[in-house]
């Protein structure tokens, strides 16, 4: 039920994406969902994942909360200020010079006073987040989605998604972080947002399909990140018809 690692390397993403190949959905399935090809499989990732988060994830996170919260709180807002010079470049891959230099300005208040993003002095000045990636920036070009997927650990995706995840971290300034970081950063990261996710564990266990569940709501939020907010018409209106499908 978890979307909380973003570091799948490209290779791995190719060989689930070879591997599932021979589980898809029936194409003359008239119930089934053409984002989703390979739906046996992907639920059954998703039963593994929801296994392995309540023996191992949640409990993990629920430890990791006794660390005093002001404490949590900068030490992921650390983690995420080292992600802002790659969105200054997305965004200007995107043609956003607006949101680039919102993204250059938090990065510069964040790592001097902010004290390398351990306090955030940039949203208290208005500059507030604005984070892309190169899946979004790809996707705002017009490249495909590709087919939805369940990862294990990961969580659901789409390929444009994680099958940029190589890239989106090997840049400035993770090229000048040691390996020896990689675990405390992505385990950091992967705590404070399963924490973040327990207040939707009601919703999601009240819902008739938990994985339907899950995967739409995986593609608004993926949708509203490409969009910034705001996607079109005809994208609402597919959404809406997958949504509504008996």
């Amino acid at each position: 039920m978890t979307n909380w690692l973003k570091t799948a390397p490209k290779w791995a993403l190719l060989a689930s994406t070879l591997a599932l190949g021979a589980c898809s959905s029936q194409p003359d399935d008239p119930y089934a969902d053409p984002r989703d090809p390979f739906e046996d499989t992907n639920r059954a990732v998703w039963d593994f994942n929801r296994e392995l988060d309540k023996a191992v994830i949640k409990p993990a996170a629920e430890v990791y909360e006794n660390v005093p919260e002001p404490v949590r709180n900068s030490l992921y807002r650390a983690l995420e200020n080292l992600q802002e010079p790659w969105s200054f470049v997305n965004n200007l891959l995107q043609g956003q010079f607006t949101d680039a230099g919102v993204t250059a300005g938090r990065f510069f208040f964040n790592s001097t006073i902010g004290l390398l993003g351990l306090l955030d002095p940039a949203t208290e000045m208005g500059l507030t987040k604005r984070e892309e990636s190169l899946g979004q920036t790809l996707a705002v070009w017009g490249v495909p989605n590709g087919p939805f997927l369940m990862l294990p650990v990961l969580g659901p995706t789409v390929v444009i998604d994680r099958g940029t995840d190589w890239v989106d971290s090997n840049y400035f300034p993770y090229t000048e972080i040691s390996d020896d970081w990689d675990i405390p950063r992505y385990t950091v990261k992967g705590l404070s947002l399963r924490l973040r996710l327990r207040d939707q564990e009601q919703v999601l266990e009240n819902s008739l399909d938990p994985y339907t569940f899950v995967k739409e709501a995986y593609y608004q939020n993926w949708n509203y990140e490409v969009y910034d907010g705001n996607p079109p018409p005809d994208v609402e209106a597919d959404e809406a018809e997958f949504t509504e499908q008996p």
